[in-house]
């Protein structure tokens, strides 16, 4: 059940942006006709660039797409950096508080994919470190982010969410059920971003907001940082003039 959630929202996301209307096509730069150049096939393969060419009507602009998807995936490492890392502590904290020691996985229910997930954790750090005993913060960093966002599942809402994890949000958190659904799409945005995959094709606006609403209910203060700091809304309103060869991409 959980694992189909999961599509639905990947399906979702990954449909056509709006963003990508109105791009040049340039005279004789069919999808499918021309060369590529020899760098881009050589080492990024035609084979890759070809689904950008189908979403930017060409090869010329495929190439500038490519290099767009570049920009916007770097401009929102930073944000979801934060909003990974800020959910981590806050859910090790309300366990942590919950169980009484740092170390709360080693008495806490997890299911039997939560167990093996620390214990793989507690083995890369044991590899990892070996001039001292691996302690609880260093598990809690080897971590996945899809371990911490599981944590917000059905299956862990009487035994962490009512009881701790709820916590974990002072500025409130609503309904359980919708905050998972939003922290799945952020860690599908990070895992195609963190693969080096397109994300062009998704409502980034709307991850962008999703993004920071969520930073909200973690910490106001880091979320009004990282807005200082954040370059998303700059690249998105890049994008055509990127697209269409009237600025050089940045990353």
């Amino acid at each position: 059940m959980q694992a189909e959630a999961t599509r639905g929202l990947l399906d979702r996301d990954y449909q056509s942006s709006p963003g990508l209307q109105g791009l040049t096509v340039h005279s004789g730069d069919s999808v499918n006709t021309g060369e590529w150049p020899t760098w881009a096939e050589r080492s990024l393969s035609g084979a890759r660039l070809q689904t950008y060419a189908t979403a930017a009507g060409g090869r010329s602009a495929a190439i500038r797409l490519y290099w767009w998807n570049i920009e916007v995936s770097a401009a929102f490492y930073g944000p979801l950096h934060c909003l990974e890392v800020a959910l981590r502590n806050a859910l090790h904290g309300a366990l942590m508080h919950r169980f009484g020691r740092p170390d709360w996985w080693s008495i806490a229910p997890l299911d039997a994919d939560g167990a093996r997930l620390v214990s793989d954790a507690q083995t890369k750090c044991g590899r990892r470190i070996n001039h001292r005993p691996a302690t609880a913060d260093d598990v809690v960093a080897e971590l996945s982010f899809g371990f911490w966002v599981k944590l917000l599942s059905r299956r862990y809402d009487r035994t962490f969410w009512v009881p701790a994890l709820h916590r974990a949000f002072p500025r409130g958190s609503g309904r359980r059920d919708d905050l998972h659904r939003q922290f799945t799409t952020m860690m599908l945005l990070r895992n195609r971003i963190s693969h080096h995959e397109p994300i062009h094709h998704r409502r980034l606006e709307a991850d962008h907001a999703t993004l920071f609403r969520l930073l909200d209910l973690l910490n106001a203060d880091l979320s009004a940082e990282a807005r200082q700091l954040d370059r998303v809304p700059t690249v998105l309103k890049q994008r055509q003039d990127t697209c269409a060869g009237l600025r050089t991409p940045q990353f």
